[in-house]
């Protein structure tokens, strides 16, 4: 697949986006980002899930607020993927460390059916299936994506829907 000139003016493919934070306002901040990504150029929120918290899993710092959103997306993975790193950036992402704490951070899970292999992009999300965060919101919202057994295998995760 090429990565920069893939041409989706004329069809679109559904991508999953998990959000998460733990720094600051975490439920303003991913509710923001979830706003932002459905009034950008060439996506549209198709579904989003409701808002979990959880404990850090592999990382350090306050419990996260996490979701996960699908959308419809014209753009390629690799402008999809700058579009949610500008997004980060302007919520104050700093990337000081791997699992910093942070602001914002939004992962892209899956592209359509796209198999990459980059140093900079790996689509699928080579550890969504390990991480309660993402595969509990993502069943909300696509429940055909999410099996019992990889449920089963982040039961040990603590991870609760956020009462509003």
């Amino acid at each position: 697949m090429d990565l920069q000139n893939t041409d989706r003016a004329d069809m679109s493919v559904t991508a999953y986006v998990a959000l998460g934070s733990n720094l600051g306002d975490s439920v303003r901040i991913v509710q923001s980002a979830i706003k932002e990504l459905s009034e950008k150029p060439g996506l549209r929120l198709i579904s989003r899930s409701a808002l979990y918290t959880t404990k850090p899993y592999e990382a350090i710092g306050n419990d996260y607020v996490n979701a996960v959103v699908s959308l419809e997306c014209w753009l390629n993975p690799v402008d999809l993927l700058q579009l949610t790193q500008a997004i980060e950036h302007q919520h104050g992402r700093v990337r000081s460390f791997v699992n910093a704490p942070r602001t914002l951070d939004l992962d892209l899970i899956l592209f359509g059916d796209a198999q990459i292999q980059s140093s900079w992009l790996v689509l699928p999300h080579p550890r969504w299936t390990e991480r309660a965060f993402v595969l509990k919101p993502l069943q909300s919202i696509a429940p055909h994506l999410v099996t019992q057994d990889m449920l089963d295998r982040v039961s040990d995760q603590g991870i609760e829907i956020l009462k509003n």
